[in-house]
């Protein structure tokens, strides 16, 4: 059931998929349908919302602060549809948690734990993405919360909790590095490196930071995984980096690496985030859920 009007509906799906066309194929109506509820909208409000070209459309400025308030729309039709069906009022008992692979690790499936353990009606759902993808399932209402890494300000979702996050290296037990307190880059790069590809912030990041040094790294593994990294780590193919959240393992001999921390400033550009939809009043258990994340995640660094 739909309770958006279906101009906005159909204006959200042009928005996302910047065709007529395409929009018309996912929804199954013809694309003159379509067309009549854009210009209908554009007509009530009195602006263009697209930009037309010979093979897309693109957002206005009118059209992008449509399409926010639409998705905020949307995702709280969407939940109020979830309470009056389950009866749960206010109170709806589902969380969906957009995250990059480094929370999704420990940190976010510990919260949830420790949430189930006083709130056990409570269901997740876990969803790991790449760090732009997390941030945009809370900005279309996909996800009601995620917990990712970001750099520079972010205009399309509400920060709860933004925390500056060191970084540490990662080496087997018995490594010349194993058994030092801080270890800078230079030293690093003297070792085989297990990187995350180009593009990636932790990456560019790391090579701004060589660049700035005047070294020169060469890594012998590229992975934007770390379950592989940490494998290649335990088997003695080299050194790989990691965030340190605050709850990396303390026993080398139950996880088979070490942790070191690594001491560089161009690190603390990359910000840990928890985020919400801007504008949306989340359900009870998204919120207190959002608070616990939020508690968690301030202890592992200071705040930016």
């Amino acid at each position: 059931m739909q309770l958006m009007p279906v101009s906005l509906a159909y204006f959200l799906e042009v928005a996302r998929t910047g065709a007529v066309s395409e929009a018309a194929q996912n929804l199954r109506v013809a694309p003159s349908a379509i067309s009549r509820q854009i210009a209908k909208l554009e007509s009530g409000v009195g602006v263009p919302l697209f930009i037309r070209h010979p093979r897309g459309m693109t957002l206005t400025d009118a059209g992008s602060r449509l399409v926010a308030h639409a998705r905020r729309s949307e995702a709280e039709s969407s939940a109020l549809l979830t309470e009056l069906r389950t009866g749960s009022g206010a109170d709806a008992r589902n969380v969906t948690v957009a995250c990059s692979e480094g929370f999704a690790r420990r940190l976010v499936p510990h919260a949830m734990a420790a949430f189930r353990h006083d709130h056990p009606d409570v269901t997740f759902q876990l969803d790991g993405v790449p760090h732009q993808e997390a941030t945009r399932r809370v900005a279309e209402g996909i996800a009601d919360i995620s917990v990712t890494y970001a750099m520079g300000p972010q205009h399309d979702v509400r920060v709860e909790c933004s925390v500056v996050v060191p970084m540490a290296a990662i080496v087997p037990p018995g490594h010349p590095l194993a058994g030092r307190e801080r270890v800078g880059l230079a030293e690093l790069c003297a070792y085989p490196l297990a990187l995350p590809p180009t593009g990636t912030t932790h990456r560019d990041l790391f090579d701004t930071g060589v660049q700035l040094e005047d070294l020169t790294a060469q890594p012998a593994l590229v992975c934007d995984a770390l379950a592989p990294k940490y494998e290649f780590v335990r088997s003695g193919g080299g050194i790989a980096l990691v965030g340190n959240l605050g709850n990396l393992h303390p026993d080398p001999v139950a996880e088979g690496v070490v942790y070191v921390p690594l001491d560089h400033p161009v690190f603390r550009r990359r910000e840990a985030q928890v985020q919400t939809m801007l504008g949306r009043r989340l359900p009870w258990a998204a919120t207190q859920f959002t608070g616990l994340l939020v508690s968690l995640l301030r202890p592992a660094g200071p705040m930016s």
